[in-house]
């Protein structure tokens, strides 16, 4: 998928970002049914905040997406309602394989990983995300 510059009301703009989240104590939860909902899931909260998951892949612990965001979005805002509403679900989704691991209402770490991609190609980008071991 080749990334076109956006227009906005006053702007154009390209603004693409990877992100990580990881899960609760890195425990190795997602399983492949699972790492498929969460892309579901991210793709249709991204569309909501008119953003588009460009990429996406994950192991079992972590996953990662690339993001094309307008500038009008908060990226902190977009970044908590992605792990908000992901980890809501997958609880819900998934109760019984959960609760075998966590015994409170969690799935990701309060923190995550965010980085601007104005420094390699959305291509390498998605190599890379593209190599991360899916689960087999």
């Amino acid at each position: 998928m080749q990334l076109y510059h956006q227009h906005g009301f006053r702007s154009v703009y390209t603004l693409t970002v990877h992100i990580v989240f990881v899960t609760k104590y890195r425990r190795k939860v997602i399983s492949q049914t699972m790492l498929q909902r969460c892309q579901e899931i991210f793709k249709e909260t991204c569309e909501k905040w008119d953003c588009l998951l460009v990429e996406f892949n994950g192991e079992s612990d972590h996953v990662h997406l690339l993001v094309n965001f307008p500038p009008q979005v908060q990226l902190s805002k977009l970044i908590a309602n992605l792990k908000t509403v992901s980890s809501r679900l997958l609880r819900k989704e998934f109760t019984v394989e959960l609760q075998q691991v966590y015994t409170k209402p969690v799935f990701w770490t309060g923190s995550y990983f965010v980085a601007s991609c104005g420094g390699v190609t959305i291509e390498q980008l998605r190599k890379y995300v593209e190599q991360q071991g899916s689960l087999k």
